[in-house]
């Protein structure tokens, strides 16, 4: 298979950048951290709803991986199922557009429930996709060229969602309501449907299924013996659970900047830009790093730059500051997410890799949904500095685990479960 896989490794490389860039091209039209808040903004105050925003994206991701990691394991090929959950990922931008445009028909609180039920069913959407997904770029793509790949799939994806960013910048500040937003959400539907196509010319080969459990009870019973001897994932968990609450502040920044410092929309977009142009920049860097030095020390690098990052929001007396601000947003949300992805990929062995990916996103997801309600309460109750106070603690006790606690799981030989070690040993497994 291996074989195989070097051969179509290059074809294969080439048409998931494609995805990956005209995901990117949506999600810059359609911001999570600008569009998206904007549009929540004029249907409610609430920093919590606000807040939510991110979090119901990073929760839908995150928390059905490990509920559906004893399937994946059972597929001898990925690509099937995920070009079919996929969809339920792409469809309610649509969705979202349709809501932009009757709002003044629909009316806040009605339009306020259904953008919300849009943006879960997105999430989710994301979430029964993951494990499949990253399972199949972990089969088709060697473990050596992965910090790379997923440097450069985002770096596109960065790179198309600044110039996105840009125009949506432009588009609300020229074009009349509903127009605005409605433009922004059918161009991010369009470039889902494009990138959608991509994914589908994905070569993958069959292999037989790496499941060798029997039974639901077994997969579960396998899912506990990992936590109970890989310490040193354990402590990547820690780390990771603490994460949303390093990032917490920066769904807050352009509301802040906006209401506080006078940030004109065209200016949120411009920002957004070079939020998503640092991610561009910062992906193959910090991937080509990682690939040659290590994962993990770049992911506490990010984890500092999360903290001085929320600590500048707060501290900043003027607008220009929010520049560098949003520059180091970036490269946190590189360290966080792409680096800690292609991270969470080298624990295990390949037939428990879809455990310990569900195991690193699932577990988090409480701690996804918390943060933002806290970093909401405290914005609403003791201002947004509060936020930015906590998003600058967690960060620098994140980057601290990952320095003290944490060590390369690449020069860590993977704990393999007993009854490997039966097998090697010659003998027969134990019930």
């Amino acid at each position: 298979m291996d074989i195989e896989i070097n051969k179509h490794l290059r074809y294969n490389f080439a048409v998931s950048v494609m995805d990956g860039a005209f995901f990117g091209l949506s999600l810059g039209f359609a911001s999570f951290v600008t569009v998206l808040p904007l549009f929540v903004s004029t249907m409610t105050d609430s920093a919590i709803l606000i807040g939510l925003i991110p979090a119901i994206h990073s929760v839908g991701w995150q928390l059905p991986q490990l509920f559906t990691a004893r399937r994946v394991t059972r597929l001898s090929r990925y690509k099937p199922t995920v070009i079919l959950t996929t969809i339920h990922e792409r469809l309610p931008f649509l969705g979202l557009a349709a809501v932009a445009w009757f709002l003044p028909v629909l009316g806040r609180e009605v339009a306020l429930l259904l953008t919300f039920g849009l943006l879960t069913w997105q999430g989710l959407g994301g979430g029964f996709t993951a494990t499949a997904w990253q399972s199949m770029i972990g089969k088709i793509i060697p473990a050596k060229r992965r910090g790379i790949f997923f440097g450069t799939q985002s770096a596109a994806a960065n790179l198309l969602a600044s110039g996105a960013a840009v125009l949506a910048g432009i588009l609300l500040e020229r074009l009349d309501s509903p127009l605005d937003l409605t433009t922004c959400f059918l161009l991010a539907s369009v470039s889902m449907a494009v990138s959608w196509v991509f994914l589908a010319k994905t070569r993958e080969p069959d292999r037989p299924p790496a499941d060798t459990n029997e039974n639901r009870s077994d997969f579960w019973n396998s899912v506990g013996a990992i936590l109970q001897r890989d310490v040193n994932f354990r402590w990547f968990l820690v780390a990771r659970v603490l994460s949303p609450m390093a990032t917490v502040a920066f769904a807050f920044y352009t509301i802040y900047a906006v209401r506080h410092h006078g940030m004109s929309e065209g200016t949120a977009g411009l920002v957004t830009g070079v939020y998503a142009a640092t991610q561009a920049a910062a992906n193959p860097i910090m991937g080509w790093v990682g690939d040659r030095w290590s994962h993990r020390a770049v992911i506490e690098v990010g984890a500092l730059a999360a903290a001085v990052s929320a600590s500048l929001a707060w501290l900043a007396p003027d607008m220009t500051w929010f520049y560098l601000v949003f520059i180091l947003a970036g490269i946190a949300n590189v360290a966080f997410w792409t680096i800690g992805i292609t991270l969470t990929l080298e624990f295990g062995t390949e037939a428990e890799r879809p455990a310990y990916i569900g195991l690193a996103n699932t577990l988090v997801a409480p701690s996804a949904i918390l943060a933002p309600l806290v970093g909401g309460w405290l914005a609403d109750s003791a201002g947004y500095p509060a936020a930015f106070l906590a998003s600058a603690v967690s960060g620098l006790l994140t980057a601290l685990i990952l320095h003290v606690m944490v060590q390369d799981p690449r020069h860590v030989p993977p704990l393999l479960p007993k009854a490997d070690l039966q097998r090697m040993n010659g003998a027969e497994p134990l019930d």
